[in-house]
């Protein structure tokens, strides 16, 4: 069974997910958002990385998986979507994790069977695959959904690429 934490990066909101998966059956271990307030971008980075370190200090997962960016109508937008998604990998990184990146077609693919699902197919997916009762919030969904990918792709072929502490796989 292998510990993944996986990541819905945001600069305002960021979910996280873990779970432990033999790449057929997941069970749900935590999930959760990293709320952030009006802080200046700058320290809202920081407190990505040091909540993502923690998470990995407390829950010791293998891997860390992550949405990648997707272009956005707003190229600032998009710029600070990539700089939280740098600061969960740098803690992902620095920690010895091996790290693997989905576009959002690969996760919804992998999750729902439709690259084009929307958000609702997504959350009763995963409420589904992991046997879930409670209603789960968009972020922490779509985290959980980048775990659930990582581990139904065994031998990383839907991975968009891997990186472990610093080295491409």
């Amino acid at each position: 069974m292998r510990r993944i934490l996986g990541i819905d990066p945001g600069s305002r909101v960021t979910g996280y997910g873990i779970i432990v998966s033999d790449g057929i059956r997941s069970r749900h271990i935590a999930s959760g958002s990293i709320r952030l307030g009006g802080e200046e971008f700058p320290v809202r980075l920081g407190e990505i990385y040091r909540r993502v370190a923690g998470l990995v200090a407390e829950y010791a997962p293998e891997e860390l998986a992550i949405e990648q960016v997707f272009v956005a109508r707003n190229p600032s937008s998009a710029l600070k979507l990539g700089q939280a998604r740098g600061a969960a990998i740098c803690a992902a990184v620095v920690a010895g994790l091996t790290v693997s990146e989905y576009t959002p077609r690969m996760i919804k693919q992998s999750v729902v069977g439709i690259g084009s699902a929307d958000k609702e197919q997504v959350q009763h997916m995963v409420r589904r695959i992991l046997g879930l009762q409670e209603e789960l919030a968009s972020d922490r969904a779509d985290a959980l959904a980048v775990a659930i990918s990582h581990a139904h792709s065994s031998s990383m072929r839907f991975s968009a690429g891997s990186v472990t502490a610093g080295r491409r796989s």
